[in-house]
This record gives structure tokens, sequence and C-alpha cells, in this order.
């Protein structure tokens, strides 16, 4: 079972790098951010609602778990994905993907402090690792912080520690319920918190003429970068809790790396692979049971 897992997480991250180009094809041209948002929580909502009916059968008890699914929707869906996109709208894309590098560091903390999670030193040490090995990759690019960046930077930052929370909130709902459950109303929600950010933006999408690619790729975003990835996030946090989830996050740099190489559109070098080997020895690192302290709660 450990190994599925470990397969369904480096799908989703596999997706996720792919996704990376899709998107530039996609936006601004056709669809702005906001706009697109609506096309992506929408599109897989009515997916999930679909699902939901060959899973099995749930009664939710809204009395005592309704706030907890409300709070998801609005860290994992609405929030999240708000803000990484307008975020990504004012900073640059190094920035960006600089600053997504704390989301695993978040979700590590809130998971101690929240769900009383033991701490556990390989989980530690790996998310270090990774993230240097992040670093490294980086480096050389041309990332500044500066006034212009600051409010996308922030944005940003505040798009990780939701999604780090999420990842976090959702796991007591996952331990009651079906990941179909969780996941219909999770963005059954979240689509009617979107909905009035990117309503106007939808109505200036350029769908008159749309090239079938284009069609193609948004369909390929919202069932597989939205549907599948979530989908299969909220089982992965039952089988291995929402720490090693985040850490996955470390791979999306290197897979998007790999493809463009793949491509011919990047070259592989000593620093790309000194980068490649520290992430996946701290995503390794950090999947191992190595006890540093454990929680008397």
């Amino acid at each position: 079972m450990k190994y599925l897992v470990h397969i369904a997480l480096f799908s989703v991250s596999l997706i996720y790098a792919v996704t990376f180009s899709l998107v530039k094809d996609i936006m601004p041209y056709y669809l702005q951010g906001f706009g697109f948002i609506i096309l992506r929580v929408c599109g897989a909502t009515i997916l999930f609602l679909i699902a939901s009916q060959f899973g099995p059968t749930e009664k939710v008890n809204w009395k005592s778990d309704g706030g907890r699914m409300l709070l998801c929707s609005m860290l994992g869906v609405a929030a999240n994905m708000l803000m990484f996109f307008k975020g990504l709208e004012i900073t640059t894309p190094i920035n960006g993907a600089v600053l997504m590098l704390a989301t695993p560091i978040f979700v590590f903390i809130l998971n101690v402090a929240i769900n009383k999670q033991q701490v556990i030193l390989s989980q530690l040490l790996g998310i270090i690792t990774a993230c240097i090995g992040c670093v490294v990759l980086m480096a050389g690019r041309n990332f500044s912080f500066n006034s212009a960046t600051l409010s996308g930077d922030i944005l940003i930052i505040l798009n990780a520690i939701s999604y780090a929370g999420y990842l976090v909130a959702a796991r007591k709902l996952l331990q009651k319920y079906h990941t179909l459950t969780v996941s219909k109303y999770t963005f059954l929600f979240g689509s009617v918190l979107v909905i009035p950010f990117g309503f106007e933006e939808l109505t200036q999408g350029k769908f008159a003429g749309m090239p079938i690619d284009i069609i193609l790729k948004i369909v390929f975003i919202i069932v597989f970068t939205t549907f599948v990835t979530y989908l299969l996030n909220a089982w992965a946090i039952t089988k291995a809790g929402p720490t090693i989830v985040g850490a996955y996050i470390y791979l999306q740099p290197i897979l998007a790396s790999i493809i463009a190489i793949l491509l011919k559109k990047d070259d592989l070098n000593m620093q790309k692979i000194l980068a490649i080997l520290l992430i996946f020895a701290g995503v390794f690192i950090t999947s191992t049971k190595s006890k540093w302290y454990k929680s008397k709660a």
C-alpha cells in the first residue's frame, strides 16, 4: 500500500510539472487567471458530483464537521487558487517558484501544532534536504524580491500557508468520510466562493474560434490537474499524512526541468544532477520513520 501512495504522489507532481507549460499556452490570451479558475473549480465540481454517485453514500454531520468542510473549501480551493494566480500576475514566475518552497515547511509546522502530530526527525531532515536541492536547482536564475513584486510575493506566501492549512485541516475529515465525499463538498463550496471573483473575466474569455489544442489543454487541467490531483492527494493524506504529501511538492521543479530537457528546451549539467539527487533523497528521507520526539497529546 505504501508504494501505491508514493506512485500516487509522484503522479500528482508529474501532472503539475506538465501543467506549467500548458497554462502558458492558455493564459492570458484565451483566458485570464480568475476566469480560468472558475472553469477549473466548477468543472472539477461536476466531475466530483458524478464520481460520488459511484462511491459510498455518506451523511455528513454538518453540525460538527460543516465548519471544517467550509474551511477546507476556503483554504484548499478558493484562497489557494485565487492568491496563487493573482500573486503570479504581480510577481515573477521565478519568485513564485522560490516562495512556494515554503509550503512543505508550513505543512510540517501546522501538522505538529494543530494535529499534535509526533515530530519525526527523518521528515524534518528530508524537508530541509529537498529544500536545499530546490535552491541549488534555481541557483543562478534571475529572481529578485523588491517593492515592485512585494504584494505578489506576499500573496504567494499566503497561498503556501493556505494550501498547507488545507492539507492539515482535511486530515480529520478524511479520517471520517470517503475522499470523494470530502472532495465533492470542498469543491462545491469552493465553486460558490470563486465565482464572484472570476465571473467577469470568464465572460471575457476568447471561446469563439478557440483552437482544439487549447480546448484539450483546458480539459486536461480540469480533469487531471484539478480533479485527479486533489483526489489522489486526499487519498494520500489518509495513508501517509499531510507532511509527506507536502514534501512531494519539491519534485515538481525537478520534473518540470526533466521535461524541459527532454524537449530540448534546457540542458542537463552537474548543478541540475546534484539538485535532482538532493530532492529525491529529501523526499525519500521524509517517507522514513525515524522518531525524534513524540507528542504527549
